[in-house]
């Protein structure tokens, strides 16, 4: 459930901006949806992830400058501070605390070598940093219809991708687990 609850905002800021063809609308929508998302997570489960607060945070600042303004230029700039701040997060705790924060979420699932932990947070880094990069490429080069898209459809498929590609590396580091 807390899976499908992530994709709500975009949904819903993808089914305003089609319907309207307004990103002020779109935005308006998106900033309501993601504070009834958290407000929802927090009533549900007594917990709202940093990811999530992160984001809210995001698209109320953001989205609020797009509104306020009546600029596009500010919503078209969320997914790259999103992006940038969980790499610089996901860094600064490795460089900075001592602790990598991949590991921390993934290790009771699995067993890994301190040097693929190392690995595979750097590596969530450097995407972060280029989906980021590609995000603001996109929305200053291409038309606002394009970058739509991109944001709900092309940034999705990248993550996915990337994180199945992580996967399938990590595969080889799993060793099976012997029968009782």
């Amino acid at each position: 459930m807390k899976q499908f609850l992530d994709f709500i905002p975009l949904i819903v800021f993808f089914a305003v901006y089609q319907y309207s063809g307004d990103m002020i609308s779109a935005t308006i929508a998106l900033i309501i949806v993601t504070m009834a998302q958290v407000a929802f997570m927090w009533l549900r489960f007594r917990k709202v992830e940093k990811v999530h607060l992160i984001t809210l945070a995001a698209v109320v600042v953001f989205g609020g400058l797009t509104v306020l303004l009546n600029d596009n230029t500010f919503i078209m700039w969320k997914p790259t501070i999103v992006n940038w701040v969980l790499a610089a997060v996901l860094l600064g705790s490795h460089l900075l605390l001592g602790k990598n924060l991949i590991r921390k979420m993934l290790a009771a699932n699995m067993k890994l070598p301190e040097t693929v932990w190392a690995r595979l947070n750097t590596a969530w880094v450097l995407f972060f940093v280029l989906t980021g990069a590609l995000n603001l490429y996109i929305a200053f080069n291409f038309s606002q219809e394009t970058w739509v898209n991109f944001k709900v459809f092309g940034l999705l498929l990248l993550t996915l991708g990337f994180a199945v590609a992580q996967i399938l590396l990590l595969s080889r580091h799993l060793k099976e687990e012997e029968p009782l």
